[in-house]
């Protein structure tokens, strides 16, 4: 498989209901793959500096040291309900947040971020933090919307994935197969092609564009990207998924029936100075299910 598979499953916790249902999923995660579970709180001291009146950085660090000891103890308490015989790790860190997750994102085998349910103490990951998390990371990250409703059974939907041909989108492809098998799901795979420019030039024209050729063309580009992979993994159902529009929309069409939808950093289109491309973007932004971002190594 190529999915880097070592390292344990890390996951921020910052006393949102948000977080907990990410720890949920994060453990069942570390089940899943047979892989410890950190749990991870930053209280930010570093940036404390109050002026005179207010209490002291001394006693406002002890009480936000007791506050994540307190919130990694509650979190420890939610993986367990999910994954009774898992021994979480618990860290607490005295660095901002952003750091320390990067920082463990070195040796993860996967980052579990919350993207919603922030509080002003001990925020982790609202907007542009974990876009920013999500860029910066060694290992593929999870985002988990805070929303989903606690008692909610896992999704037993298709892993869906979508390819563009891009180096990012490759590495989204092998990340999605393993992703598959090791939940004995279906996998979806989306290819979109888009005529917009094409349409635009040939108005000029006399000529027309054939679009149940270029359907069929696209067709056998999206086998071609997938036969090595289909080979490779023979458990794996594959529906392979050809549309006429924006990607992410397509995706996003997909996204109400899966249990995990999986998405390069940057693909075909992505500027060099784009750290996660538009439809990584809008897919993690819209998407209701839980998305994995696969990252390239190399």
């Amino acid at each position: 498989m190529n999915e880097q598979t070592t390292g344990a499953v890390v996951a921020g916790v910052d006393g949102s209901p948000g977080a907990l249902h990410a720890v949920r999923w994060a453990a069942r995660e570390a089940g899943r793959r047979n892989r410890p579970l950190r749990l991870v709180h930053a209280t930010d001291e570093l940036s404390i500096n109050y002026p005179r009146g207010l209490p002291t950085s001394d006693d406002l660090r002890g009480v936000l040291r007791m506050r994540g000891q307190r919130l990694l103890r509650t979190a420890r308490d939610a993986a367990r309900e999910v994954e009774p015989g898992i021994e979480p790790e618990l860290l607490l860190s005295h660095e901002g947040a952003a750091t320390t997750l990067l920082d463990q994102s070195r040796s993860a085998a996967l980052l579990v971020l919350a993207t919603q349910g922030m509080r002003p103490l001990g925020r982790f990951f609202s907007g542009s933090v974990s876009i920013a998390l999500t860029a910066h990371a060694s290992c593929p990250v999870a985002l988990i919307r805070g929303h989903v409703a606690e008692d909610a059974p896992p999704s037993e939907g298709p892993v869906v994935v979508g390819v563009d041909g891009s180096v990012a989108s490759e590495e989204a492809v092998a990340v999605a197969f393993d992703e598959a098998s090791w939940r004995g799901a279906p996998l979806i795979a989306v290819h979109s092609w888009d005529d917009a420019f094409l349409t635009a030039v040939f108005e000029e024209t006399h000529w027309t564009l054939d679009h149940d050729q270029i359907q069929e063309r696209e067709g056998e580009v999206l086998a071609e990207r997938l036969a090595g992979w289909q080979e490779k993994c023979p458990d794996v159902a594959v529906e392979r998924v050809v549309t006429h529009g924006r990607p992410a929309v397509a995706l996003l069409d997909q996204a109400d029936s899966a249990q995990l939808i999986v998405v390069g950093s940057r693909g075909r289109g992505g500027f060099a100075g784009m750290l996660l491309g538009s439809t990584s973007q809008a897919v993690m932004s819209y998407a209701l299910c839980p998305v994995l971002v696969a990252r390239h190594q190399g």
